[in-house]
């Protein structure tokens, strides 16, 4: 018999504002816990050193997390160039420091063009990528290394927002960037072509698929909503489930039509899409799930949402 999970039944999607300073799942333990939740995921790690837009799936709208996993991000970051470190971001151990006084702002953006459009990146060994079950960041401090294969990421904007001089010259970046990106990374390989190192200092995301920082909420508000016992305003901040596949073609069906589909069967939709996934509604707008158009131009069912008892 399979064991009951405990706390409260809870569809939706908490955008939060990661703080600085804790990992992606302890920050996700600490909402689920306000919430009392009794089943949460959060869509990708961001490191404990970033802050930033971490959406975070309750109960239903788990079964979509993968769309926010896959989804483009958005950074602001701040490299400081003339120290490198083991980790490329301020928390690790220095390996070199050289004077990087001489660099421009011209010499920085010349060097970004390198980085815009698609690139390959050789994951850090201090980032989330597992390698036979253990995450990198674990095998490396530990002291070992592995062979990492070179990933082709896109990069689709990459702005230089600020230059300040200096012996350690500060850079301030934008970045719109397709998933599995590793900013540090791009830190690393920029203080390579300066050929003074450089690191990671400051990383915030602003962005996740259809999320954004003006729809996060911080773990501090979270907190006092709690201590005051406000829990309908705290789930008046879930998003809806659907908000994970905003971007996707939406079908809506008849009550038969919803009907066979939540029966698993494949159903015939005037003026779908001719190929790929769409959302499924209802005509009265509720939310069924994701489906798929068949080669005969009927919708399958893919991920359907579960209600009721």
């Amino acid at each position: 018999m399979a064991r009951q999970r405990r706390g409260r039944t809870l569809d939706g999607i908490l955008v939060l504002d990661k703080p600085a300073g804790v990992s992606s799942n302890r920050a996700l333990q600490m909402v689920k816990r306000l919430y009392g939740a009794a089943k949460a995921g959060h869509t990708g790690s961001l490191d404990p050193l970033a802050t930033g837009v971490l959406p975070l799936c309750f109960g239903e709208a788990t079964k979509f997390s993968q769309f926010l996993l896959d989804a483009d991000k958005a950074y602001e970051s701040t490299f400081a160039l003339g120290v490198a470190t083991d980790t490329g971001d301020a928390e690790g151990q220095v390996l070199a420091t050289r004077d990087a006084s001489g660099i421009t702002p011209e010499d920085v953006a010349l060097a970004l063009e390198n980085f815009r459009g698609e690139i390959e990146q050789v994951p850090s060994m201090y980032s989330a990528l597992k390698h036979q079950g253990q995450p990198l960041y674990k095998l490396a401090r530990q002291g070992k290394e592995v062979e990492r294969k070179a990933r082709r990421v896109v990069i689709k904007q990459l702005e230089l927002r600020a230059f300040r001089d200096g012996p350690q010259a500060e850079v301030d970046i934008y970045l719109e960037c397709s998933k599995g990106t590793y900013v540090r990374s791009i830190a690393e390989d920029l203080g390579g072509m300066l050929a003074v190192g450089a690191h990671v200092t400051r990383l915030r995301r602003t962005r996740a698929g259809p999320f954004g920082l003006g729809d996060s909420v911080t773990v501090a508000t979270l907190e006092a909503l709690h201590a005051d016992n406000r829990i309908a305003a705290m789930d008046a901040l879930l998003q809806p489930a659907d908000a994970a596949v905003d971007s996707l073609p939406l079908v809506r069906l008849s009550e038969s039509g919803g009907f066979y589909i939540r029966q698993g069967q494949p159903v015939l939709v005037p003026n779908a899409p001719c190929d790929g996934m769409v959302r499924v509604a209802l005509e009265t707008g509720e939310f069924l799930g994701i489906g798929e158009i068949l080669d005969d131009g009927r919708v399958a069912p893919r991920r359907l949402i579960v209600t009721g008892g």
